[in-house]
């Protein structure tokens, strides 16, 4: 009995993922081919943001959406969702959203170097890889 080997091959994609605050916007990246999140710093406004976007080779950008834990946070939800929009006009890159709950509960708990703004980004785009099996 003969046996062939399907080989699947997935495009890397070089991911930013964005835990938008009213302080601070905390970054984290990935490249799927690696399968490694990073911490990618931390920027304080839209300008510095579009500039860290343009000069990254990115494919999709991925944003924590605030979701309260019943459902709820309306305002939170407007918030997030006209940044978005404004980030969409300024960068032409892909957005896609992700559910934060729990993310900064999470980044409390991890070690490291890396700002609870950056350890939140990095806990949503793991959730958003892991949700759409990008690894």
């Amino acid at each position: 009995m003969e046996r062939s080997l399907k080989v699947i091959y997935f495009k890397s994609m070089n991911i930013l993922a964005i835990d938008f605050g009213t302080k601070n916007i905390g970054l984290a990246w990935s490249d799927t081919q690696i399968g490694v999140t990073l911490p990618f710093g931390v920027v304080h406004s839209m300008d510095d943001l579009v500039k860290v976007i343009k000069e990254e080779r990115l494919d999709k950008i991925v944003v924590g959406l605030p979701v309260g834990v019943g459902g709820s946070g309306d305002f939170n939800i407007k918030r997030v969702k006209k940044f978005v929009s404004d980030l969409k006009e300024k960068t032409k890159v892909l957005v896609d959203y992700c559910d934060e709950r729990f993310s900064s509960q999470e980044a409390d708990s991890m070690g490291g170097d890396a700002t609870r703004d950056e350890k939140s980004a990095m806990v949503i785009l793991e959730a958003y890889i892991s949700e759409n099996r990008l690894k």
